[in-house]
């Protein structure tokens, strides 16, 4: 059940018509931006803490979609490259060894050590205490693992960290931590390096899962497919849809339990509910703001090499921020746009109450842009107990 007349709510794909209508309150783009319908423009705020603005090709949702048998109906293709800025600049994160060596990101003898540090990621197992090298994930910190501070340890771990003297530089944790480990803030590097490794190995084995040019896969025509294929599932096996229902009101019993949702007078039975925080205001909490641009553009970004799609990761370091912006940008290679037309989208954790302005840094990476709009959206999370109530509520999504 659905306020919507669309299927998936803020997780949608707006044809152009619907854009406009959704940003400017009129129904009539300019001629020259092409079809409506060639248009799917998401709609689901993105914050990297949150969702990637691409999937990881070997991440835990795509393995949720190929286990349910949603990819009968998603069509799915691979991310041109993945980019990281640092010092005013665009540089591409390499994706083979050639493009390591070749990558202006660290000096010669910088990319040796580091290459040890990524040696020591990729041969490690959780389950093989050889691959660990005497070294404990789950007390030795982030921090601790990538640098080299040998007065913090003492023993065998003083013994070990003098013999790898990884003793990283700073701007190559920087964009360890942000552009492979994908972390948009730098909390990570005090916390147990377990979870860290396990990050970089993802981004690693994605990597290799499609041998492209990043590790990220993105769906034909949108996000918006997501749900809209989950739906498809759903009605193979009798479930039902119903949109454009007004005024939803979930219902409950004496004691606390969901047993239905009612609109127009109508009430559909059931004894659980997954819904998004406005339909249940009273059991979330708000926890932040993300802020968003969405630009419609005539060319790729520049400097990713002409990219019909592309992802640039700006670590919050670079821009003197609490956490990190994102762009990325995707085209008519992905069926969200005519041919010759592309959509970019520049997304941050709000940290000012001006969108305009926070957003700049990204927005001044795009050029010239045909459209511009701005938006932002109040994160909430839940503060039910979802086995009292058999409400299960998502999060990020403004009420």
């Amino acid at each position: 059940m659905d306020r919507n007349d669309y299927y998936g709510g803020e997780s949608t794909s707006l044809n152009l018509v619907q854009l406009w209508k959704h940003f400017k309150g009129n129904d009539k783009p300019p001629e020259q931006l092409g079809t409506s319908r060639e248009y799917n423009v998401d709609m689901i705020p993105k914050a990297c803490k949150f969702n990637l603005f691409f999937m990881m090709a070997n991440g835990s949702l795509v393995r949720i979609l190929i286990h349910t048998g949603v990819t009968k109906y998603l069509n799915f293709k691979a991310v041109d490259g993945s980019y990281v800025y640092k010092k005013k600049k665009i540089y591409k994160v390499p994706a083979t060894d050639v493009e390591a060596l070749k990558s202006p990101l660290m000096g010669l003898f910088e990319k040796r050590r580091a290459r040890k540090f990524f040696i020591y990621v990729q041969d490690y197992d959780e389950n093989d205490p050889k691959s660990h090298e005497k070294l404990d994930l789950n007390k030795v910190t982030a921090k601790e693992l990538i640098s080299y501070y040998g007065s913090q340890f003492t023993g065998p771990v003083l013994l070990i960290f003098q013999c790898r003297k990884y003793g990283l530089e700073d701007d190559t944790i920087d964009f360890i931590g942000h552009a492979l480990a994908l972390h948009n803030e730098d909390s990570y590097l005090a916390q147990p390096a377990l979870n860290f490794v396990k990050r970089m190995k993802l981004y690693a084995e994605s990597l290799a899962r499609f041998q492209g040019g990043s590790p990220y896969i993105y769906p034909l025509y949108g996000l918006g497919e997501l749900p809209q294929a989950f739906a498809r599932l759903s009605a193979v096996y009798g479930g039902t849809y119903m949109l454009n229902k007004p005024e939803c009101k979930v219902e409950f019993d004496g004691d606390g339990k969901v047993i239905g949702v009612t609109s127009e007078g109508e009430t559909a039975k059931c004894n659980k509910v997954v819904c998004d925080p406005s339909y249940l205001s009273d059991k979330v909490k708000k926890v932040g703001k993300v802020a968003r641009a969405v630009c419609v553009m005539s060319h790729p970004i520049p400097d990713t090499n002409d990219s019909h799609s592309a992802q640039v990761i700006l670590p919050q370091k670079q821009l003197g921020r609490k956490s990190d912006m994102y762009v990325f940008c995707c085209s008519y290679a992905h069926n969200v746009a005519p041919k010759g037309k592309y959509i970019a989208f520049v997304s941050a954790e709000a940290e000012t109450d001006n969108p305009e302005q926070e957003l700049k840094p990204g927005v001044d990476l795009l050029g010239s842009v045909d459209e511009i709009f701005y938006d932002t959206y109040d994160r909430y999370v839940p503060t039910n107990d979802h086995q009292a109530d058999n409400c299960f509520i998502s999060a990020v999504r403004r009420l």
